[in-house]
Formats: C-alpha cells, sequence, structure tokens
C-alpha cells in the first residue's frame, strides 16, 4: 500500500514539474533577450524551489541543512569557492541553488541542453557545460571559466564522482574539482548529501524521509597537490555520509562535524 502510494504521490509530482516548467522555461527564454546575469539565475532558481516543495508538499521530502556558517556569507558577493558534492540523486542538484545564497554555476554535460524546456532555460544561464568525449577541451573550458566566475564571486558546483552513485556506494572521486581549486586559487567547500534516502538515482518513485546536507569547512588549496587535496574531501564526505546515514553502510565509523541543523 505505502509503495502504491508513493507511485501516485510520484507521479502527482512528475505531472507538476511537466506543467510548470514548460511555461516557466519559455519564459526565462524570453526575459533572456532582454536581461542576461543573476535575473535570469534566479528566475531558474524559483523554479527549482516549486520543484523541491512540491516535492515536499506532494511526496513528503524534508531536509535538514548544517554547516552553512562554513560558506562565504550572503552579504560578500566576490568570495568564490569551489563546492564539490557526493552526488546520489536529481534532488540536490535542484535543491542547492534554492538553498544557496550566490548563484551557483555547474559543470554539467552538454547533453542536458537539449532538453525541452529545462535545458533551454540552462543555456541561458552562466554555467560550464562540456562535451564529456573531448576530454582536454572539456578541460581547459572547465578552467577558463571556472577562473573567470571564481573572479566574479560565483560559487562552481562539481560532482567530483561524475555521475549518481548508488546508496551507501563510492564511486571514483576524480580530481577536476581539485585541479581547478589549485589552478585558480579557490578554496574548496566539501557536502555530504543523503538525498538517494528519499529520491534513488535514476528514478522517479519518490519516498518520504529526510535529506541530510552537511557543509564542511573550506580547505585552502594553497601549496597542495590536486590528488592529495581530492583525498582529504573524499575522506570527508565518506565520514559524514557514514555518519548522516548509517543505515546505507554496514560498518559506519564514528565521525562528525560541529554546528547546528536546521529543518524544512
Amino acid at each position: 500500500m505505502a509503495t502504491v502510494l508513493s507511485a501516485i504521490r510520484s507521479l502527482i509530482f512528475v505531472i507538476v514539474l511537466i506543467v510548470t516548467v514548460i511555461p516557466w522555461g519559455t519564459g526565462v527564454c524570453i526575459l533572456s533577450i532582454f536581461r542576461r546575469g543573476d535575473p535570469i539565475y534566479w528566475a531558474c532558481a524559483n523554479w527549482l524551489k516549486i520543484a523541491i516543495w512540491s516535492a515536499r508538499i506532494i511526496c513528503g521530502i524534508k531536509w535538514r541543512v548544517q554547516g552553512m556558517e562554513n560558506l562565504p556569507p550572503a552579504e560578500d558577493r566576490t568570495a568564490g569557492v569551489i563546492l564539490l558534492s557526493k552526488h546520489q540523486s536529481t534532488w540536490e542538484t535542484f535543491a542547492y541553488p534554492t538553498l544557496f545564497s550566490h548563484p551557483l554555476a555547474y559543470v554539467f554535460k552538454k547533453e542536458l541542453l537539449y532538453v525541452p524546456f529545462f535545458g533551454w532555460a540552462m543555456g541561458r544561464i552562466d554555467m560550464i557545460h562540456i562535451d564529456r568525449s573531448r576530454r582536454t577541451e572539456a578541460w581547459n573550458k572547465v578552467l577558463a571559466q571556472g577562473k573567470r566566475l571564481g573572479a566574479q564571486g560565483n560559487w562552481i558546483i562539481m560532482f567530483p564522482e561524475g555521475t549518481r552513485i548508488a546508496r551507501g556506494q563510492v564511486g571514483e572521486y576524480k580530481t577536476g574539482g581539485t585541479r581547478l581549486a589549485v589552478e585558480a586559487g579557490l578554496p574548496v567547500v566539501p557536502i555530504a548529501a543523503t538525498a538517494a534516502r528519499c529520491w534513488p538515482r535514476k528514478s522517479f518513485l519518490l519516498r518520504p524521509g529526510i535529506v541530510d546536507i552537511s557543509i564542511g569547512k573550506q580547505i585552502s588549496p594553497v601549496g597542495r597537490e590536486p590528488a592529495e587535496l581530492m583525498k582529504e574531501v573524499k575522506d570527508w564526505i565518506e565520514s559524514e555520509m557514514h555518519r548522516l546515514d548509517p543505515q546505507a553502510y554496514a560498518n559506519p565509523p564514528q565521525a562528525g562535524v560541529a554546528g547546528t541543523a536546521n529543518q524544512h
């Protein structure tokens, strides 16, 4: 019975996404003819806010965030950082722009630009879309645009594992994010998120529950090598994942972070 109810709620949620993204994406494309920059970004973020609040109201997905104090303050519009996050679900990609005070620049595969309405709107935002089949060209683009956006005070967000990872699993942490941090001189902020608890990868069957997001302290790239810096990021994220979602792991280590949690 619970599975049937989740399926019905999930279907309603998907319908809400489809019904709202068409006019919203169209409106963003039209607005982008006259305006660029932050107004377009926040217009898109407002649709994402509809998405995660619809998931909360319809499907019962709540969230808790701790460690917000580790991010640059909202009033500091010049402090660029690189956010390196655990990636389990579509949920966190939707949620982060609604939770964080600065515009985010995602590094994502260019194929997403072809998704009707959603991708078209994304193409109007100053982000970093790459062709993964051309690795050298993709890295050069990430480096050049990452430096530019970081200097503007934008927050660059990357998922080091490269794709969504099943709950309780660990992917290969690639060093692109820490290479950019070292090259651009931008601090790294690791993030753990347990979104697969409620919205598993490659699925639109959402389950009620709480997504925990934990934001680590900024790590300076000065004097660091990308590989050992990424190892520190990985160790923190995976230790934190064990702490936040012990049911997903057989032998969770004892770990913890300071900071208060806010539940929504």
